[in-house]
C-alpha cells in the first residue's frame, strides 16, 4: 500500500499492473480490499489498476468536514500525485458517488466511468432521515453491531447462506474502521446533491451494472438513470444484490473488461 498528504491528511491506496490505468473505488463500510480479487482479471489483462481508501475507511484518516465531494478530491489527488492524464473511474455505491463527484470536478480526465450499484440522484427526505436514525443507533450501540447488521443486508439471503466467508470478512473490516469514518460516511451521503446532470452531460462512455435484487439502491432510480448518458453499457443482473463483484465475480469482471476495451477504441 501507498500513501501520501493533502491538505494534513492521510489517503492510502493500491497500485498493480502496467498499461492504462482503472481506477476502483469502494462504497460505504468498504474499503480497497474490497476489490482484492475482482481487479486480478484486468492486471492480467495489462491493465494497472489503482484502489483508493476514502477517507475515514481502510487506512485512510479521517477527514474533519467529510462529503462526497471530498472523497472525490482524495481520488483525484491520488490521480495527479501519479501522473495519470487518463483512466477509467469505477466506482461501487458510494464509490460511484465519489467517482461521479469527480467526474463533475475534472471530467476531461475521464475516458470511461463504470456505476456498479450506484445513482446520480440525492437522497430523498426518507433516506436522508433514515441515514440520521443510523447515526443515531451508532453513537448508542457503537458501529460494530451497526455493521453486523447492515453488511449481511446487502446480499441475497441465497449468498449469505452459501458464502458467509465474504460477509463475515466485510463485517470484520468493516468493525475496525473508525467510527467517525463511517458517520462521516453517512451525513456525506445524506448530503450529497444531485449529479443527473453529470451523467447528462458526460463525454465519455458510461457503465451501468444493476442488481435485480439490490435492496440498497431503489430500482426506480436504478432504471431511471439509464437513459441519461449518450453511450452507455447497461447490465441488468438477475437474481444478484448489491455486492455482485462478490455474488457473480466472474461474470462482472468480464463486463468491466469489456467496457475498457470498448472505451479504449472509442
Amino acid at each position: 500500500m501507498k500513501q501520501l498528504k493533502s491538505e494534513g491528511n492521510t489517503i492510502v491506496y493500491s497500485v498493480e499492473g502496467s498499461g492504462f490505468p482503472i481506477v476502483l473505488v469502494h462504497g460505504f463500510c468498504e474499503d480497497s480490499r474490497m476489490w482484492d480479487d475482482f481487479k486480478q482479471d484486468l492486471i492480467e489483462e495489462k491493465f494497472k489498476v489503482i484502489a483508493v481508501d476514502l477517507p475515514g475507511f481502510g487506512l485512510s484518516s479521517v477527514i474533519e468536514e467529510p462529503s462526497v465531494e471530498a472523497y472525490a478530491k482524495a481520488v483525484l489527488k491520488v490521480i495527479e500525485v501519479l501522473k495519470i492524464d487518463a483512466c477509467i473511474l469505477i466506482g461501487h455505491s458510494m464509490g460511484g458517488y465519489t467517482a461521479l463527484a469527480a467526474a463533475a470536478i475534472k471530467p476531461e480526465i475521464l475516458a470511461g466511468l463504470g456505476l456498479f450499484h450506484s445513482h446520480p440522484y440525492e437522497d430523498s427526505k426518507e433516506k436522508k432521515s433514515a441515514r440520521l436514525k443510523q447515526i443515531d443507533f451508532i453513537k448508542k450501540y457503537g458501529h460494530q453491531l451497526y455493521v453486523k447488521q447492515l453488511i449481511p443486508k446487502l446480499f441475497p439471503k441465497r449468498h449469505v447462506l452459501s458464502s458467509p466467508f465474504d460477509i463475515d470478512k466485510l463485517v470484520h473490516r468493516a468493525a475496525r474502521f473508525p467510527e467517525e469514518g463511517i458517520i462521516g460516511g453517512l451525513k456525506a451521503m445524506a448530503n450529497r446533491p444531485d449529479r443527473s446532470e453529470v451523467l447528462k452531460n458526460i463525454k465519455c462512455p458510461v457503465l451501468f451494472i444493476v442488481g435485480e435484487k439490490d435492496n440498497a439502491i431503489p430500482k426506480e432510480l436504478s432504471q431511471k438513470q439509464l437513459a441519461l448518458p449518450a453511450i452507455a453499457k447497461v447490465h441488468v443482473l438477475e437474481n444478484v444484490g448489491h455486492m455482485a463483484m462478490f455474488e457473480c465475480k466472474r461474470p462482472t469482471q468480464l463486463m468491466v473488461r469489456r467496457f475498457v476495451n470498448f472505451c479504449l477504441l472509442n
